[in-house]
Formats: structure tokens, C-alpha cells, sequence
């Protein structure tokens, strides 16, 4: 199948698209800079605010993987319900048969975040357009230079001992990069998979706390955490851009998600693409095993995380 992947430089694109290409499917990685792309698949330009720049990169294709998220900008909804809207209009004009969406974990009966409301309306901007939708609904993606997992990483290694806010006792229920990719490369042209939304996780469901500490323990590191009732989201978010490399504004949209609970409530998808999902602890080892691989025996200082949009948020 010939299948267009947004966001083809980003943190989980990067890793979907030597997927597919493994599983036999024609790649077209859509980027804003296709004279940089070193990826698997030909590259194509696309912009997700240029409309016909997206009708043309479609061409040919069946399909359309769309993991584009901007939780960097501070009118990020507006941008990303703009882009949703354009990429569906653009996708039922060119005849696709199915767009496959990574958003995120959430109880739609909750309190949910901007960020996770903004996932909620793409999901439902792409479907108004009429070409069949599969969402993959996730929460922290582990894997080496994803942002969350990067926060985490670097708080545990930056601090010995860590004053936090009360969303560390928060539960979500992580899951691997590899496992990530394998159910969007599973979904791909599954017609029972039109017009669905998944939950995807791993096996263990934790505290933010929990995750820091297991970390700690991998690491061999030291690490004792003290929730503390009285930092405001905003001051958490300061707090974060300051201890890691998270940006602000992207910290603060994290923040702001982590007094949701993101656990499974449906793991239909088992059914549908049946694997042994990795746990935490392994996920976290791969994690490290990966970054010290790209960082080579002389490491480096912690860089800002990179990829696109699609890097961003809970992935």
C-alpha cells in the first residue's frame, strides 16, 4: 500500500516509517524540508497549514498516517483544529481510505486538559471529513528523545531528591516506543479498524512517582520524592523548563495533563493486533540502550528534544 506519514522526522514518525517500509508498504514522508530527509520512504513537502501542499503530497496514496500535534505554541488548539480540518478536507478530495491518528489516553467523562481536548477535537475534525479514522489513543510513549520521556529521564538524573507536585501520585500507563509503532504499522488497512478509537498502554499502570523511582532504580541512582500540595501548575511548569529541557510553554501543557489520569479503558485492540506490549522497566531500558548508542562513548549534555510536532505532548 502507498501511505503518506506526517511528521516523518519526528520522534514516533521516524521510527513508523523503516516500519513500513519492512512491512512492504510504499513510504511517502511528508516534511517541510524533504532536501534534509535521510529517512526511510521518499520524501515529499507538506504543510500542514497549506492545504493544496497537502492534496499533492497525498497523491497516489491509499493512505495517511497524521501525527501532528503543536503543544509548543501557546494557541496550539487553534493551530492544530485548523490542521486537522485542512488535512481531512485534503484526504476525502483525494479519495483516501483511511487516516490513522496518534492521540492521546483520557477519560472523555474527566476534567481533561486543553492538550487532551485539543486530541479529542482532532479526532473528531479528521473524522468529519468523511475518509474512515483510526485513532490510537496513547500516554507517555518511552522511548529515547520522546519529550515526556525526556522529562522524565532528566529529572531523575538532574535530582537526587525532588520537592514535587501533587500530580506525581497522577496514574498513566506508559508504553513503548516499538509497541507504539507496531500497532500503527498493525492498523493499516484493517477495516475493522475504520472509524475506531483504540486505547494502547503497556501492562503496568502507574503513579508519575513510580515511573521516576523505577528509573532511579535502573539507573542505580538515588532519588527520594516529596509531593507537596502547594506549586501551582504554572510554577511546575517553570520548575521543569528549568531542571530539563523541556520548553516552557510545552512544559506548561504537560503539566497542565498530568492531573489527568491516562489509563487503558478498552484494550480491544489486543484483539485486533494481538502482541505481549513491553513493560516500564523494559521500555526504559531500550530507552537508555538507545540514547547511549546515539550519543556514541563520549556523550554530550542534554539537548532539547527533537522532532516535530508530532514529538511533542505525552509521545
Amino acid at each position: 500500500m502507498k501511505v503518506l506519514v506526517t511528521g516523518a522526522s519526528g520522534f514516533v514518525g521516524r521510527h513508523l516509517t523503516p516500519a513500513l517500509a519492512d512491512a512492504g508498504h510504499d513510504v511517502v514522508a511528508m516534511t517541510r524540508h524533504p532536501d534534509d530527509y535521510s529517512g526511510a520512504g521518499t520524501a515529499v513537502f507538506g504543510d500542514v497549514a497549506d492545504e493544496d501542499s497537502l492534496r499533492t503530497a497525498m497523491e497516489g496514496c491509499e493512505a495517511a498516517y497524521y501525527l501532528v500535534h503543536s503543544l509548543d505554541s501557546a494557541d496550539f488548539e487553534t493551530k492544530d483544529a485548523q490542521a486537522a480540518g485542512s488535512f481531512g478536507r485534503a484526504a476525502r478530495e483525494v479519495g483516501l481510505k483511511q487516516v490513522v491518528y496518534l492521540g492521546g489516553l483520557g477519560d472523555d467523562d474527566d476534567d481533561l486538559s486543553a492538550h487532551l481536548r485539543s486530541r479529542r477535537e482532532v479526532e473528531r475534525l479528521l473524522a468529519d471529513a468523511g475518509v474512515p479514522v483510526t485513532t490510537l489513543r496513547a500516554g507517555i510513549v518511552i522511548g529515547d528523545e520522546g519529550i515526556s520521556w525526556e522529562m522524565t529521564r532528566q529529572l531523575v538524573e538532574h535530582l537526587p531528591a525532588m520537592i514535587t507536585p501533587k500530580w506525581v501520585k497522577t496514574r498513566t500507563q506508559p508504553i513503548a516506543l516499538d509497541d507504539v509503532v507496531r500497532y500503527l504499522v498493525g492498523v493499516l488497512g484493517l477495516e475493522d479498524a475504520y472509524g475506531r478509537s483504540f486505547d494502547v498502554g503497556g501492562p503496568d499502570v502507574l503513579a508519575y512517582s513510580e515511573m521516576m523511582k523505577r528509573v532511579a532504580d535502573i539507573e542505580g541512582r538515588p532519588l527520594v520524592v516529596a509531593p507537596v500540595p502547594l506549586l501551582t501548575p504554572g510554577l511546575s511548569s517553570r520548575w521543569l523548563s528549568l531542571v530539563t529541557s523541556v520548553d516552557p510553554q510545552t512544559a506548561r501543557s504537560l503539566v497542565d495533563s498530568m492531573t489527568n489520569e491516562v489509563v487503558v479503558r478498552d484494550d480491544s485492540i489486543r484483539r485486533l493486533v494481538p502482541f505481549e506490549p513491553m513493560t516500564y522497566d523494559d521500555a526504559v531500558r531500550v530507552a537508555l540502550r538507545d540514547r547511549a548508542r546515539r550519543l556514541g562513548p563520549d556523550g554530550s549534555a542534554d539537548p532539547a528534544p527533537s522532532g516535530d510536532a508530532a514529538a511533542k505532548g505525552r509521545s
